[in-house]
């Protein structure tokens, strides 16, 4: 097999070794996926300012995000149903983040649970909230959290009502997945995933099921949503969350310069631009295209991160450069995951470590910190 050179190799190897429904699941955006497409596409109008002559040596892409030590500016994002893409994903992922020196932001709507991940990993990760009608669960989840230790949580805020995404509908998404005749013979072919699988007894959502009121299965995570995700979710919420994690916060899903000076108004401590990579509003900007922005908007008062398109460790200097503090992989580490494991998403890192450290080089700078506008080619009207 040919090594994987960047995260479009590692798709690829994905694509084969995962199940099509769990595959499609990450790889999918809501209605046309227009929001999707512009994530990347949007990324690849921006271009870089080549400098030559400079000294290149003693780089570093040492950083931080919400005051947290980092080896580059890149946490694991949130992503459900992790654990799908390969066994135990979520523990995995965890572990190789924790090694490389990056955060790792485990979902709620993941498969391993919050217990499960705090079993394998030696420093605290960060835990994403959805806001559920079950507010004594919601509290359940901010307490188990806080006694995992986790550093930080990120309370999400664009999913109040699920965005439909057409290819979960038609490969009658669940998990475990239903032993149809079609599930059974894409799984066939896929004999390695199966056999971890086997392996595990980790196979439905593991923060939920035996955790929420009268919940002891869960293969349906749209018919969830559809029942428990809070519609009537506001700003208002925002304050008592708050209060009850006591840590640091950041909130997820800001892709307007208003709402992004009402986040600030929180005292949160930081906040995502972020259109939940395309698999909510589509027709909505895309991520990158609205940071500078929302930048302008907030000043100093919040720090400003961003999710949503990036494929490159390009991509990751060209949000530095628009004023992110720090950066946020969803696919990139799922695809390294369905390829290999935790050393697929351990080489996801890397390929994207090496990209940006050669990039900022070729730009002139040492230092990621001081990455900047002025790093940029502005081209000619």
């Amino acid at each position: 097999m040919k090594p994987s050179l960047d995260i479009a190799d590692l798709k690829e190897v994905a694509r084969r070794r995962v199940p099509r429904m769990f595959f499609d699941y990450a790889d999918s955006g809501a209605w046309t996926e227009s929001t999707y497409r512009a994530n990347e596409e949007d990324f690849r109008k921006i271009k870089f300012r080549q400098r030559v002559l400079v000294d290149m040596t003693n780089r570093s892409l040492e950083s931080t995000m919400i005051g947290e030590k980092v080896s580059m500016p890149v946490a694991l994002a949130p992503t459900g149903l992790t654990g799908m893409q390969h066994a135990d994903g979520e523990m995995l992922a965890a572990q190789a983040a924790e090694e490389f020196g990056v955060p790792f932001t485990l979902s709620t709507m993941s498969i391993c649970s919050i217990e499960d991940v705090a079993s394998v990993t030696k420093k605290p990760f960060w835990f994403q909230l959805y806001v559920m009608r079950d507010k004594d669960f919601v509290l359940n989840l901010i307490d188990r959290a806080k006694a995992a230790k986790c550093s930080a949580l990120v309370l999400t805020l664009d999913l109040q009502i699920l965005g439909q995404r057409h290819k979960d509908i038609r490969n009658g998404l669940s998990a475990p997945p239903k032993m149809t005749a079609g599930n059974l013979a894409n799984m066939a072919v896929r004999l390695p995933w199966c056999m971890n699988m086997l392996r595990t007894k980790r196979r439905t959502f593991g923060n939920i099921v035996g955790h929420a009121k009268g919940v002891g299965d869960l293969s349906s995570l749209s018919s969830w949503t559809a029942e428990q995700f809070d519609p009537q979710l506001s700003w208002k919420d925002v304050a008592w969350i708050k209060e009850r994690w006591g840590g640091k916060l950041i909130l997820k899903g800001i892709l307007d310069a208003e709402d992004a000076r009402l986040a600030a108004a929180t005292g949160a401590d930081a906040i995502i631009v972020s259109n939940h990579g395309g698999r909510q509003l589509d027709g909505a900007p895309s991520s990158i295209s609205v940071l500078p922005e929302i930048v302008e908007a907030v000043g100093d008062r919040i720090e400003v991160h961003l999710d949503g398109g990036i494929r490159s460790g390009q991509d990751v200097l060209k949000a530095l450069c628009l004023g992110a503090r720090g950066t946020y992989i969803g696919r990139p580490f799922l695809y390294g995951l369905g390829a290999g494991g935790k050393d697929g998403v351990t080489l996801a890192l890397d390929i994207i470590r090496k990209e940006l450290d050669v990039t900022l080089a070729l730009c002139g700078k040492r230092l990621i910190t001081d990455a900047g506008p002025e790093l940029l080619y502005k081209g000619r009207d």
